[in-house]
């Protein structure tokens, strides 16, 4: 695309209803182009940012798996270190009963080591506990690791896709952009508050829209003879009475 050069017109509002008409015309025509670049990429970049959030995500899950299975391994050693408390106590209590001096001191040593006895059963079943929850969460990293796997190899295409698509598009892209900045330079701020207005409310995103076949380009909906005539005048800014959009006649690029 050859590049056009705009000179800005020092005070907008000098500018003829004419050349306003023509301003905003020609800011429609290369704002129209930008969204057809736009719709080419679909919503590509919409699922490369969704696929990166979601990849965040597992990978941020993966990392608290991870660190349960660090506390419940620190729990196990903890839990071992009390058997062995355990075991260490039970066998000091059965030298002491060797050495009693009477049964209610017997008795007392007993009931200790039963005592210590019920902490080890107690201290291997939630080992045992721990040991099947460590599993369990290392087969959900395994799995969360082959999702993320297969989520990075979908982000990779998309991207790829995407970097492809904006290449071939880049630089016609940037002229556009460089034509609609310089265009609206041209147009008073209340009037391109009105166009950006309508163009955000239209689906197909045209504001502005020729007389076709004696109808508005935007809705279709009919119009009287003496508006045409109007609208080719170039006198005012006309605006179609059913949907709103800024009506103009193709002679004005002429």
């Amino acid at each position: 695309m050859a590049k056009e050069k705009i000179k800005p017109a020092e005070q907008s509002t000098e500018l003829s209803i004419e050349e306003k008409l023509r301003f905003l015309y020609k800011l429609q025509q290369v704002d129209s182009k930008i969204d057809k670049i736009k719709l080419l990429r679909g919503e590509l970049p919409l699922e490369v940012q969704d696929l990166e959030d979601e990849i965040e995500g597992l990978t941020t899950r993966i990392d608290n798996y991870k660190k349960e299975i660090h506390d419940l391994e620190t729990q196990i050693n903890q839990k071992k270190i009390e058997i062995k408390d355990a075991e260490a106590l039970i066998k000091k209590y059965q030298e002491q009963q060797k050495n009693v001096r009477n049964n209610r001191e017997y008795d007392s040593l007993t009931k200790e080591i039963e005592y210590q006895t019920l902490e080890i059963e107690l201290c291997n079943k939630r080992i045992k506990e721990y040991t099947q929850q460590i599993k369990d969460k290392k087969q959900l990293v395994e799995q969360t690791e082959k999702t993320v796997e297969e989520r990075t190899h979908d982000l990779n295409g998309k991207k790829q896709e995407l970097e492809n698509i904006t290449q071939e598009t880049q630089k016609e892209e940037d002229e556009l952009y460089r034509l609609s900045e310089e265009y609206a330079m041209n147009i008073e701020p209340r009037l391109l508050t009105a166009y950006k207005r309508i163009r955000g409310n239209a689906r197909n995103g045209l504001a502005v829209v020729t007389v076709q076949r004696d109808a508005c380009g935007g809705c279709f909906n009919k119009i009287p003879p003496q508006r045409q005539l109007d609208i080719k005048m170039h006198k005012k800014v006309i605006v179609c009475e059913y949907c709103g959009r800024i009506l103009v006649d193709d002679s004005l690029l002429e």
